[in-house]
């Protein structure tokens, strides 16, 4: 469903009114900066290099990472499951999950564990919500990752619920190398282009760096304060 904007004009004009001057309905000239120095950061770097740049990160916020091939996929999924103490897990709902031939672990019962397995489902409302509150793992998709913070970036979707990623105990994020980029300037740009070439906007960005960090209390750092305690990406050679 689209929206629709009402007495707009209005709106503005009387913002304009108040504030004492005329309004600029003309666009703005973006400026040309001589310098870009945010463009230059891993500028010739390959998908190869970003990796290990984001392999560096990764200590460093306290995530653990796996770097396979997709053939390896389902049986390094159920490893970091056991690892992180099996179920229950909630997922999204994505192609991109059967295409990678996690069907069979993901719309049933984990294999030999009994462990329950929750697809988003928006028709379901807040039980999605309270699945997710019950759930050991979630399981999420990266559409861009900036490898030099260590970032997974999450578009949420009536099928990509935002609980998944922060109510579980443990995140698992599945991560397309592809998704690979030096940093928040051309993730930037690349959400940019994912609008311009879909037409929409995705009703919630987030980018989450590894388990939340805290050192407020006596400087001691604290790990998994606010969301999952534990997180995990699992970069997928999709090139």
């Amino acid at each position: 469903m689209v929206g629709q904007i009402h007495n707009r004009e209005v709106f503005l004009n009387k913002i304009s009114n108040q504030l004492g001057r005329p309004r600029k309905t003309s666009p703005l000239e973006r400026p040309n900066w001589k310098y870009r120095p945010q463009d230059e950061v891993l500028i010739d770097a390959t998908q190869d290099d970003l990796l290990e740049v984001l392999k560096e990160q990764c200590t460093k916020i306290h995530t653990s990472l796996f770097t396979i091939e997709l053939t390896n996929l389902t049986a390094t999924l159920q490893q970091v499951v056991t690892e992180h103490g099996g179920g229950p897990i909630i997922s999204w709902k994505d192609n991109r999950f059967a295409e990678w031939g996690l069907d069979p672990l993901l719309q049933t019962e984990w294999p030999s564990q009994n462990i329950e397995v929750t697809e988003w489902d928006y028709t379901k409302g807040r039980d999605n919500i309270k699945r997710a509150e019950n759930a050991n793992v979630g399981i999420a998709i990266s559409e861009i990752t900036l490898a030099e913070s260590g970032t997974v970036v999450l578009f949420s979707d009536k099928d990509k619920g935002r609980t998944v990623s922060f109510l579980p105990a443990t995140y698992i994020a599945l991560i397309p190398k592809s998704s690979l980029v030096p940093r928040m300037t051309q993730a930037a740009q690349k959400m940019r282009e994912f609008n311009q070439k879909t037409g929409r906007v995705s009703s919630c960005i987030n980018f989450i760096t590894g388990p939340s960090n805290s050192a407020d209390i006596e400087l001691n750092l604290v790990v998994g304060v606010h969301g999952p305690v534990k997180a995990t990406y699992i970069v997928i050679n999709d090139l």
